[in-house]
C-alpha cells in the first residue's frame, strides 16, 4: 500500500493550522480527536472478541500470547505483556511482548530492525514458538515488516494470529487469521501514529488480556483475586478484595490470606465455603481456577 495513500499518513484538516494554535487550543484539537477512537473500536469489537476466544483456548491448552510491533506499536506490546504478572498472578512467559531491536529499542530507535521480515521470524523461533501459541501483531501503518515476517512464520507453524492496524485492507491484515483494523482518522500531527493510532492499539490490547484472562477466572465478579502482593498497597488490595468479596473484616482477611499463602482467590473461597486451605485448592482446581463456578456447585 502506498505511504501516502494511508489513513495514517494522510493529514487532518481540522489541525491545518496546528502550529498557530494556542496551549489550549492544541490541547482541545486533540481531546477532539481522541473522540474518535472509542468509536472506531467499536466498529470491530466481534473481531476483538474472537482474538479473547483464541489467547483463551491457547492459554487453556498450555498455550503462549506473543505481541510483535516496531517503534509505539512494540512499546505498547511490551507494556501489556509485563503488566499481566502482577496484575493476574500469571507467568511472565504467559504473554511475551517483542519489539523489533530488542530491549534497547525501548528506549532508542534501532535502525533497519522494523525493516526486516527475517528478524520478526528470529524472534519468535528464538521463544521457541509453537503451534499452541496465539501470534498477535501490531503495526498502525499496517505493513511493517518485522510483523510480516513474524505472522508468516506463525501461520506455517500452525499457530492462531491475529492483527491490529490502523488502516483497512492492510498487507499484516491480510496476512492475519483476524484482521482487527481500527479507522481512528488521521491524527492531528500528521503520521504521529503514538497519539490516537497508539491509542486505539492500547484500548484493544487492554481487552485481549483482561479478557481472556476474566475468562480463565482471574476474576471474581470484578475483582482482581490473583493480584500479586509485591508491595505495600497491593497487601492492602489484596485485603480489601477478600473483605469486599466475603464481608469478612481486615483482621480476618489478612489471617485468611496468609493461612492461603497469599493467595487471594483460594481466600476467598476458604471464607465462603467455611473449609480449610487444601479443600479450597482442590475445589479450584476442579472448576478450572473459576471461583464463580467453585462457589456456585457448592453452595
Amino acid at each position: 500500500m502506498d505511504l501516502s495513500k494511508m489513513t495514517t499518513e494522510s493529514r487532518n484538516v481540522s489541525t491545518m493550522n496546528l502550529d498557530q494554535m494556542s496551549p489550549l487550543e492544541i490541547v482541545t484539537a486533540m481531546n477532539r480527536e481522541d473522540r474518535s477512537v472509542p468509536a472506531g473500536i467499536e466498529a470491530v469489537l466481534p473481531r476483538i472478541a474472537q482474538t479473547v476466544s483464541e489467547v483463551e483456548r491457547a492459554f487453556r491448552q498450555g498455550g503462549r500470547l506473543f505481541y510483535l510491533g516496531a517503534g509505539t506499536s512494540g512499546r505498547l506490546g511490551v507494556l501489556d505483556a509485563s503488566e499481566c504478572p502482577p496484575t493476574f498472578g500469571v507467568d511472565p512467559s504467559m504473554v511475551v511482548g517483542l519489539i523489533a531491536g530488542g530491549d534497547r529499542a525501548l528506549r532508542f530507535p534501532v535502525e533497519g530492525a522494523e525493516d526486516s521480515r527475517e528478524l520478526g521470524k528470529k524472534d519468535l523461533q528464538d521463544h521457541g514458538l509453537t503451534p499452541k501459541d496465539v501470534v498477535v501483531g501490531i503495526a498502525a501503518s499496517g505493513r511493517t515488516p518485522y510483523v510480516l515476517g513474524a505472522l508468516e512464520y506463525a501461520a506455517g507453524l500452525g499457530c492462531r494470529t491475529a492483527s491490529i492496524t490502523c488502516n483497512t485492507g492492510s498487507e499484516v491484515g491480510k496476512a492475519a487469521d483476524i484482521a482487527i483494523e481500527v479507522n481512528v482518522g488521521p491524527e492531528v500531527l500528521t503520521g504521529s501514529t503514538r497519539l490516537k493510532s497508539g491509542t486505539a492499539q492500547k484500548m484493544i490490547l487492554n481487552m485481549i488480556t483482561t479478557g481472556a484472562m476474566v475468562r480463565l477466572g482471574k476474576a471474581y465478579e470484578n475483582l482482581m483475586v490473583d493480584v500479586v502482593q509485591s508491595n505495600e498497597k497491593l497487601q492492602t488490595r489484596a485485603e480489601n478484595i477478600v473483605m469486599e468479596a466475603t464481608g469478612a473484616d481486615r483482621a480476618q482477611a489478612r489471617a485468611s490470606i496468609d493461612e492461603a499463602g497469599g493467595w487471594v482467590k483460594l481466600a476467598i473461597v476458604m471464607i465462603l465455603l467455611h473449609c480449610d486451605a487444601r479443600e479450597a485448592k482442590t475445589l479450584l482446581e476442579q472448576y478450572g481456577g473459576r471461583v464463580c463456578d467453585a462457589l456456585a456447585h457448592q453452595k
